[in-house]
């Protein structure tokens, strides 16, 4: 793991799904919009609206996993950015990570049959 990510990596792990993102990002907005989607309620760490945004976005970059934001966490684990989340749902493995994490209680697959 990168050098000096330790505030981030805390708060990633403190909840079932966690979002770093910035408003005025249309990344961060559509990665929000997927995980309502699926009923979740994200914690969501606004990096432009914090004390400490600048400090946790250098410690995204730090990670070396694209991008600083959207960044996502679920179960506490780095899933990374968005290229990261879309492809684990085109697999059909986004909705089991987070009915997992318990960040979603349920989930029904129309597609499954």
């Amino acid at each position: 793991m990168a050098k000096n990510t330790n505030t981030v990596m805390n708060l990633g792990a403190q909840g079932p799904l966690a979002i770093f993102s910035k408003s005025d990002c249309c990344m961060s907005d559509n990665m929000k919009i997927l995980f309502y989607g699926f009923g979740a309620n994200p914690t969501i760490y606004e990096l432009h609206q914090l004390q400490n945004g600048k400090q946790l976005e250098r410690e995204l970059v730090a990670l070396g996993r694209g991008p600083c934001v959207p960044m996502v966490f679920i179960g506490g684990e780095l899933v990374g950015e968005p290229n990261e989340v879309t492809s684990l749902h085109v697999r059909g493995e986004l909705a089991r990570k987070l009915l997992r994490a318990r960040a979603i209680h349920i989930w029904n697959d129309e597609r499954r049959g």
